[in-house]
């Protein structure tokens, strides 16, 4: 079934069209989840985030206009929501993400900001934006960070610190010459 089919059916209440848009893409759905919280998340939360998207889906059909984009965008929110519920910290301030409207100038806002931020971590010296990168993209714990890197622990709080402080003040730059 095309999904613009499907996604008409959802629309009419559907269920049977609602699960041959889980079968195809449940897997690309779980990858998206997957690679916005790394391994901070169970196999378990991962298949109940997968549902909660879903259940999103079911409940919001009559915004969706593009869908592939729309679960995309719907994962990595409801897996960084997933994450704050588990962990009452998230260590990186993710307000570029948390916006699931779809409309075309959002997305790409979204998809600027995205850029910007990037490029602000590749700006970063080596070995900050390696300890930057581990923490808040792959997730692993300053003890981790310690152990594979042998720096000491207030050594990597400091570079996280002197990393956030970086890209707080290249895109705030950014911003101001409104690039």
């Amino acid at each position: 079934m095309i999904d613009a089919v499907a996604l008409g059916a959802i629309r009419r209440g559907s269920e049977s069209a609602l699960g041959q848009i889980i079968d195809k893409y449940a897997a690309y759905v779980c990858v998206i989840i997957r690679n916005a919280v790394g391994g901070s998340l169970t196999h378990e939360d991962v298949e109940e985030t997968a549902s909660d998207v879903f259940f999103a889906l079911w409940q919001n059909a009559n915004k969706v206009e593009r869908l592939k984009s729309w679960l995309g965008a719907t994962a990595r929110n409801k897996a960084i929501n997933k994450l704050r519920e588990i962990h009452t910290d998230l260590p990186i301030d993710d307000e570029i993400a948390t916006d699931t409207n779809n409309d075309i100038e959002d997305d790409i806002l979204v998809e600027y900001e995205r850029r910007a931020v990037k490029e602000a971590i590749l700006a970063m010296d080596e070995r900050d934006r390696e300890i930057f990168l581990r923490f808040y993209y792959d997730s692993q714990t300053v003890a981790t960070i310690v152990t594979e890197t042998g720096m000491t622990e207030a050594a990597v709080r400091k570079r996280l610190t002197r990393g956030r402080r970086k890209l707080r003040l290249i895109l705030d730059k950014q911003e101001v010459l409104g690039i």
